[in-house]
């Protein structure tokens, strides 16, 4: 069910898009699937435009939704029920990364959007990327023209020349994913390195865990087996 909704939701955005931003100014590529030194990443929806590249990750999520930048987990209340999911905005983290390294385009000019297409409501103080309306007013408020033509045609000819001759499928990148998520070497997250560290404060203090070596950009931490 939860994959049909978000299918869902994805198509949705693309209606959006293709709505509200134009083709001749924002070109629009969607469900690509990028490798990188430490697995793969899937980006829901790249936009390439003279004002930047615009990540936009969605999500089709209803009732209540609390979340904070920080958080590793955000709530959805639906229903007098709690359900818990990966704090969006770490995700596209982690896809501003692996894009940027594999376009050798500065990060700076990379955007991320979280765009919540359910009938949900925010009720907590949520980063201003995180958004529930108006997808292509949010994007068109980026006005300064930050990529000439040359370099937008650059890009452009790189992606789609990944997408015609990448044999990766969603498969593959689920299958990375976990690999990914059961190093005890490499940060899921970012892809730095993990570092044996000591607890200084808490009822842990004294015992050792893995942190990400990119702390605190980076909080990614696991328990030592």
């Amino acid at each position: 069910m939860s994959r049909i909704r978000g299918w869902f939701g994805e198509k949705k955005t693309t209606f959006y898009m293709w709505l509200f931003l134009s083709s001749k100014v924002y070109r629009r590529f969607h469900g690509i699937i990028i490798p990188s030194k430490n697995g793969t990443t899937q980006i829901d929806h790249l936009i390439v435009s003279p004002y930047g590249l615009f990540i936009v990750e969605t999500k089709n999520k209803k009732g209540w939704i609390f979340g904070g930048g920080r958080q590793r987990k955000w709530t959805q209340s639906i229903y007098g029920k709690n359900y818990t999911f990966q704090n969006p905005v770490k995700q596209t983290f982690r896809q501003k990364k692996i894009l940027s390294e594999f376009l050798d385009l500065d990060e700076s000019l990379i955007h991320t959007v979280i765009y919540f297409v359910g009938d949900c409501k925010f009720k907590t103080d949520l980063p201003a990327n995180v958004i529930r309306k108006r997808l292509g007013k949010y994007i068109k408020g980026f006005k300064e023209q930050v990529l000439p033509p040359e370099e937008v045609h650059r890009i452009e000819e790189t992606l789609e020349q990944h997408m015609d001759e990448s044999t990766l499928t969603t498969r593959d990148h689920i299958q990375s994913l976990r690999k990914r998520h059961r190093s005890t070497t490499v940060c899921p997250k970012c892809g730095s390195k993990l570092v044996e560290r000591t607890a200084k404060r808490g009822r842990n203090a004294g015992s050792t865990f893995l942190g990400c070596e990119n702390f605190p950009k980076c909080r990614f931490t696991r328990d030592v087996e």
